[in-house]
Protein backbone atom coordinates (compact mmCIF):
# COMPACT_ATOMS: atom_id res chain seq x y z
CA UNK A 1 0.00 0.00 0.00
CA UNK A 2 1.46 3.39 -0.33
CA UNK A 3 2.12 5.66 1.86
CA UNK A 4 -0.45 8.02 2.46
CA UNK A 5 0.22 11.88 2.65
CA UNK A 6 -1.64 13.63 5.97
CA UNK A 7 -2.11 17.27 5.74
CA UNK A 8 -2.02 18.46 9.65
CA UNK A 9 -4.14 22.06 10.67
CA UNK A 10 -5.95 23.49 12.71
CA UNK A 11 -7.69 26.91 14.15
CA UNK A 12 -5.47 27.63 16.61
CA UNK A 13 -2.24 28.24 15.04
CA UNK A 14 0.49 26.50 13.95
CA UNK A 15 2.43 27.14 17.43
CA UNK A 16 -0.05 25.61 19.54
CA UNK A 17 1.03 22.20 21.48
CA UNK A 18 -2.21 20.85 20.14
CA UNK A 19 -0.92 20.47 16.61
CA UNK A 20 2.52 19.49 18.04
CA UNK A 21 1.51 16.55 19.77
CA UNK A 22 -1.28 15.64 16.67
CA UNK A 23 1.80 15.91 14.49
CA UNK A 24 4.13 13.56 16.22
CA UNK A 25 1.67 10.59 16.53
CA UNK A 26 0.54 11.01 12.46
CA UNK A 27 4.17 10.50 11.29
CA UNK A 28 4.64 7.03 12.02
CA UNK A 29 1.27 6.94 9.55
CA UNK A 30 2.59 8.52 6.75
CA UNK A 31 3.69 11.19 4.87
CA UNK A 32 3.12 14.44 7.33
CA UNK A 33 2.81 18.12 5.79
CA UNK A 34 1.56 20.76 8.09
CA UNK A 35 0.16 24.27 6.70
CA UNK A 36 -1.49 25.77 9.82
CA UNK A 37 -2.71 29.45 10.46
CA UNK A 38 -0.51 31.62 11.71
CA UNK A 39 -2.08 33.09 14.37
CA UNK A 40 -5.64 31.61 16.21
CA UNK A 41 -9.07 31.87 14.41
CA UNK A 42 -10.74 29.96 16.99
CA UNK A 43 -14.74 30.17 16.23
CA UNK A 44 -13.63 31.49 13.09
CA UNK A 45 -16.31 29.17 11.19
CA UNK A 46 -16.24 28.48 7.74
CA UNK A 47 -13.98 31.54 6.15
CA UNK A 48 -12.84 31.30 2.29
CA UNK A 49 -10.79 34.37 1.62
CA UNK A 50 -11.28 35.74 -1.76
CA UNK A 51 -10.78 39.73 -1.46
CA UNK A 52 -7.45 39.65 -0.66
CA UNK A 53 -4.18 37.72 -1.36
CA UNK A 54 -2.99 35.09 1.16
CA UNK A 55 0.63 35.09 2.06
CA UNK A 56 2.25 31.69 3.56
CA UNK A 57 5.63 31.23 4.78
CA UNK A 58 7.73 28.74 6.37
CA UNK A 59 8.18 27.63 9.63
CA UNK A 60 9.18 25.58 12.77
CA UNK A 61 7.12 23.34 15.27
CA UNK A 62 9.19 23.73 18.97
CA UNK A 63 10.18 20.00 17.84
CA UNK A 64 12.42 21.91 15.17
CA UNK A 65 10.09 20.24 12.62
CA UNK A 66 8.97 22.50 9.27
CA UNK A 67 6.06 23.38 8.50
CA UNK A 68 4.18 25.96 6.78
CA UNK A 69 1.37 28.87 7.75
CA UNK A 70 -0.32 31.33 7.20
CA UNK A 71 -2.41 34.82 6.86
CA UNK A 72 -5.84 32.94 5.97
CA UNK A 73 -8.24 30.61 8.23
CA UNK A 74 -8.44 26.96 8.22
CA UNK A 75 -10.27 26.39 4.98
CA UNK A 76 -7.74 28.76 3.28
CA UNK A 77 -5.07 26.20 4.67
CA UNK A 78 -7.06 23.30 3.13
CA UNK A 79 -7.54 24.97 -0.33
CA UNK A 80 -4.30 26.26 -0.55
CA UNK A 81 -2.68 22.89 0.33
CA UNK A 82 -5.20 20.94 -2.21
CA UNK A 83 -5.66 23.35 -4.97
CA UNK A 84 -1.65 23.19 -5.92
CA UNK A 85 0.60 24.92 -2.70
CA UNK A 86 1.47 21.52 -2.01
CA UNK A 87 2.64 19.51 -5.09
CA UNK A 88 1.85 15.49 -3.73
CA UNK A 89 -1.77 14.93 -3.85
CA UNK A 90 -3.25 14.54 -0.59
CA UNK A 91 -5.10 11.43 0.91
CA UNK A 92 -6.08 12.58 4.65
CA UNK A 93 -6.98 15.97 6.13
CA UNK A 94 -6.72 16.05 10.18
CA UNK A 95 -7.29 19.15 12.20
CA UNK A 96 -6.94 19.72 15.90
CA UNK A 97 -6.27 18.97 18.44
CA UNK A 98 -8.71 21.80 19.67
CA UNK A 99 -8.45 22.61 23.77
CA UNK A 100 -11.83 22.68 24.16
CA UNK A 101 -15.18 20.54 22.82
CA UNK A 102 -16.59 21.26 19.28
CA UNK A 103 -19.94 19.59 19.61
CA UNK A 104 -23.75 20.24 19.02
CA UNK A 105 -24.20 23.85 17.19
CA UNK A 106 -20.58 24.67 17.73
CA UNK A 107 -19.79 22.35 14.35
CA UNK A 108 -21.06 25.57 12.50
CA UNK A 109 -18.72 28.07 14.44
CA UNK A 110 -15.54 25.68 14.77
CA UNK A 111 -12.51 26.43 12.57
CA UNK A 112 -11.31 22.75 13.55
CA UNK A 113 -14.25 21.25 11.96
CA UNK A 114 -14.51 23.30 9.03
CA UNK A 115 -11.28 22.94 7.87
CA UNK A 116 -12.02 19.19 8.03
CA UNK A 117 -15.50 20.33 6.05
CA UNK A 118 -13.79 22.05 3.52
CA UNK A 119 -11.21 18.87 2.46
CA UNK A 120 -14.89 17.20 2.08
CA UNK A 121 -15.43 19.63 -0.93
CA UNK A 122 -12.31 19.40 -2.09
CA UNK A 123 -12.70 15.54 -2.25
CA UNK A 124 -10.52 14.91 0.52
CA UNK A 125 -11.16 12.92 3.57
CA UNK A 126 -11.22 14.78 6.96
CA UNK A 127 -11.44 14.51 10.48
CA UNK A 128 -11.68 16.75 13.38
CA UNK A 129 -10.25 16.14 16.96
CA UNK A 130 -10.85 18.15 20.03
CA UNK A 131 -10.38 17.89 23.41
CA UNK A 132 -12.90 18.06 26.15
CA UNK A 133 -11.32 19.98 28.30
CA UNK A 134 -12.81 20.73 31.26
CA UNK A 135 -14.37 24.26 32.13
CA UNK A 136 -12.68 24.65 35.33
CA UNK A 137 -8.99 23.22 34.01
CA UNK A 138 -6.43 26.10 33.86
CA UNK A 139 -2.77 24.01 34.08
CA UNK A 140 -1.03 23.02 31.62
CA UNK A 141 -3.06 21.04 28.50
CA UNK A 142 -1.74 17.29 28.26
CA UNK A 143 -2.36 16.57 24.66
CA UNK A 144 -1.07 13.43 24.93
CA UNK A 145 -3.56 10.90 24.84
CA UNK A 146 -5.85 12.79 22.84
CA UNK A 147 -2.92 12.27 20.54
CA UNK A 148 -2.88 8.54 21.23
CA UNK A 149 -6.63 8.37 20.64
CA UNK A 150 -6.27 10.25 17.53
CA UNK A 151 -3.61 7.61 15.90
CA UNK A 152 -6.05 4.66 16.87
CA UNK A 153 -8.88 6.46 14.70
CA UNK A 154 -6.64 7.49 11.67
CA UNK A 155 -5.31 3.56 11.95
CA UNK A 156 -8.73 2.21 12.02
CA UNK A 157 -10.14 5.10 9.26
CA UNK A 158 -6.78 4.10 6.82
CA UNK A 159 -7.79 0.09 6.83
CA UNK A 160 -11.99 0.87 6.29
CA UNK A 161 -12.15 4.00 4.35
CA UNK A 162 -14.97 6.27 4.88
CA UNK A 163 -16.83 8.49 2.06
CA UNK A 164 -15.06 11.50 1.27
CA UNK A 165 -18.30 13.62 1.15
CA UNK A 166 -18.54 12.36 4.62
CA UNK A 167 -16.85 14.28 7.99
CA UNK A 168 -15.76 12.64 11.24
CA UNK A 169 -15.88 15.13 13.97
CA UNK A 170 -13.81 13.21 17.07
CA UNK A 171 -14.54 14.70 20.69
CA UNK A 172 -12.26 13.36 23.69
CA UNK A 173 -12.70 13.32 26.92
CA UNK A 174 -9.82 14.91 29.09
CA UNK A 175 -7.33 12.18 31.17
CA UNK A 176 -5.23 10.13 30.79
CA UNK A 177 -5.09 6.68 28.53
CA UNK A 178 -7.03 4.57 31.75
CA UNK A 179 -9.55 7.21 32.37
CA UNK A 180 -10.94 7.18 28.40
CA UNK A 181 -13.50 3.92 28.90
CA UNK A 182 -13.31 3.63 25.04
CA UNK A 183 -15.49 4.68 21.93
CA UNK A 184 -18.85 5.57 20.84
CA UNK A 185 -20.41 6.52 17.36
CA UNK A 186 -22.61 9.18 18.22
CA UNK A 187 -25.14 12.11 16.94
CA UNK A 188 -25.05 15.62 17.04
CA UNK A 189 -26.36 17.00 20.13
CA UNK A 190 -28.17 20.29 20.79
CA UNK A 191 -25.69 23.33 22.37
CA UNK A 192 -27.10 25.51 24.93
CA UNK A 193 -25.64 29.13 24.02
CA UNK A 194 -26.15 31.78 26.88
CA UNK A 195 -24.42 34.81 25.02
CA UNK A 196 -25.25 38.37 26.33
CA UNK A 197 -24.32 41.59 24.61
CA UNK A 198 -22.12 43.77 26.04
CA UNK A 199 -21.95 47.04 25.36
CA UNK A 200 -19.28 49.83 26.57
CA UNK A 201 -17.54 53.14 25.54
CA UNK A 202 -14.00 53.79 24.07
CA UNK A 203 -12.27 56.59 25.77
CA UNK A 204 -13.72 59.09 23.16
CA UNK A 205 -16.76 58.35 24.25
CA UNK A 206 -17.48 55.94 21.29
CA UNK A 207 -19.56 52.92 22.12
CA UNK A 208 -18.47 49.56 21.00
CA UNK A 209 -19.47 45.95 22.15
CA UNK A 210 -18.60 42.60 22.94
CA UNK A 211 -20.47 39.38 22.38
CA UNK A 212 -19.63 37.72 25.39
CA UNK A 213 -22.10 35.46 28.03
CA UNK A 214 -21.24 32.18 30.26
CA UNK A 215 -19.69 29.14 28.98
CA UNK A 216 -22.43 26.93 26.90
CA UNK A 217 -23.84 24.05 27.96
CA UNK A 218 -25.74 21.72 26.13
CA UNK A 219 -28.87 19.40 26.32
CA UNK A 220 -27.47 15.15 27.40
CA UNK A 221 -29.51 12.81 25.08
CA UNK A 222 -28.71 9.47 24.29
CA UNK A 223 -26.45 9.04 21.99
CA UNK A 224 -24.97 12.35 21.68
CA UNK A 225 -22.06 13.64 22.27
CA UNK A 226 -22.68 15.55 25.32
CA UNK A 227 -23.47 11.84 26.78
CA UNK A 228 -20.53 10.24 25.43
CA UNK A 229 -18.63 12.59 27.30
CA UNK A 230 -20.12 12.68 30.30
CA UNK A 231 -19.70 8.88 30.62
CA UNK A 232 -15.97 9.10 29.76
CA UNK A 233 -16.03 8.21 25.94
CA UNK A 234 -14.43 9.63 22.88
CA UNK A 235 -17.69 10.43 20.50
CA UNK A 236 -17.28 9.97 17.16
CA UNK A 237 -20.05 11.78 14.72
CA UNK A 238 -19.86 11.31 11.23
CA UNK A 239 -21.27 14.41 9.61
CA UNK A 240 -22.89 15.79 6.15
CA UNK A 241 -22.31 18.19 4.30
CA UNK A 242 -25.87 18.07 2.97
CA UNK A 243 -28.05 20.51 5.27
CA UNK A 244 -31.24 19.39 3.55
CA UNK A 245 -33.86 19.30 5.76
CA UNK A 246 -35.54 16.50 3.70
CA UNK A 247 -38.91 16.07 6.02
CA UNK A 248 -39.67 19.08 4.55
CA UNK A 249 -39.06 18.73 0.85
CA UNK A 250 -42.69 17.54 0.52
CA UNK A 251 -45.03 19.66 2.61
CA UNK A 252 -43.36 22.70 1.32
CA UNK A 253 -44.29 21.49 -2.16
CA UNK A 254 -47.83 21.48 -1.07
CA UNK A 255 -47.85 25.59 -0.64
CA UNK A 256 -49.33 27.65 -2.87
CA UNK A 257 -46.17 29.41 -3.85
Amino acid sequence: MAEKHILVTNDDGVTAPGLLALVQEMRPLGKVSVLAPDHNWSASGHVKTLERPLRVRQTQLADGSSAWCTDGAPSDCVALASLGFLPEKIDLVVSGINPNANIGHDVTYSGTVTAAMEAAIAGINGIAFSLDRPEDYNGVIDYAPAARVAARVIKLFMERGFPVDLVLNVNIPYGQDDEINGCRITRQGLRIYRDELIRRQDPRGRPYYWIGGDTPTGVVGEGTEFDALQAGYVSITPLQLDLTAHTMLEPLKKWEW
